[in-house]
């Protein structure tokens, strides 16, 4: 099973590039972030015209997720837990051929000293409290998306200038350790620990792609039975160099099938 995740910074903007990487990447799972649209505005029937299942939590304007499959969608999940007044699509989740998949946008939590800042961490909080929660259930699953997180220094082209930057304080990258300590593993660093400029994002501003000055702040984590199922990963850095590009490229990590129809 290929399992994919991509922040398209708009699906109508970006709908034609999208669909043509599915065609060449061909992935089961497609988690997407920043769709930036409601649900009924979000184009299922060109999805479904290419035989895939769609799941949308979406938003005008802003924020939005989604999950697009070759495979039916079970038990879906929408949102997360604790705090009744949030209102913004950051979160979906369902089970597609017995692994549990959550498509991620991790608020970003700039300028710090702000209540968006307060927002982040405390929505870090609930995202911790969920995948616990995925962990006692005992299914293989994979967290994927815009975690708006860089782990560490080296998956940053220059840590002082993130320095003061919510994606890079050492309360945000804490809280990520935290998820990680629960029984979850970085796909990419698990197979690809030394990889150098293993990024993911390139702001648009200051020729950032051009210089190669990214980070890395897309991920997919998995848990223990799914990390034992783990065979590839790898960063798909070429969209991101296409016109009227998303400002993230797509990661992407593929596990092996041990459903009993794949056994015989």
């Amino acid at each position: 099973m290929r399992l994919a995740t991509w922040n398209v910074n708009s699906i109508k903007a970006r709908l034609d590039a999208v669909l043509a990487w599915m065609d060449e990447a061909r992935p089961d799972v497609i988690a997407l972030q920043e769709i930036k649209c409601v649900d009924d505005a979000f184009p299922r029937l060109e999805f479904e015209a290419k035989g895939y299942h769609t799941l949308v939590a979406g938003q005008k304007s802003y924020n939005g997720v989604a999950l697009i499959s070759r495979h039916p969608f079970e038990d879906p999940r929408i949102g997360l837990d604790g705090d009744p007044t949030d209102e913004q699509a950051r979160y979906i989740e369902a089970t597609v051929k017995g692994v549990r998949l959550a498509s991620i946008y991790l608020p970003n939590g700039n300028p710090m000293g702000t209540e968006k800042f307060s927002y982040k961490m405390s929505w870090m909080d609930r995202l911790h409290a969920r995948a616990e929660a995925l962990l006692q259930d005992g299914a293989p699953t994979a967290l994927m998306g815009d975690f708006n997180v860089i782990p560490e220094p080296e998956d940053c082209y220059s840590p002082s200038a993130w320095r003061d930057d919510a994606l890079f304080q050492p309360e945000t990258r804490a809280k990520f350790r935290a998820l990680c300590w629960l029984g979850f593993y970085d796909a990419y660093r698990t197979m690809k620990p030394q990889a150098p400029s293993a990024f993911t994002f390139w702001d648009y501003q200051g020729g950032s792609w051009q210089k190669d000055q990214g980070i890395r702040i897309d991920h997919i984590l998995l848990s223990a039975s799914a990390l034992d199922r783990l065979t590839n990963v790898d960063i798909d850095r070429r969209p991101r160099g296409q016109p009227k590009a998303s400002d993230h490229t797509p990661i992407w990590c593929e596990i092996a099938d041990l459903s009993p129809a794949a056994r015989l």
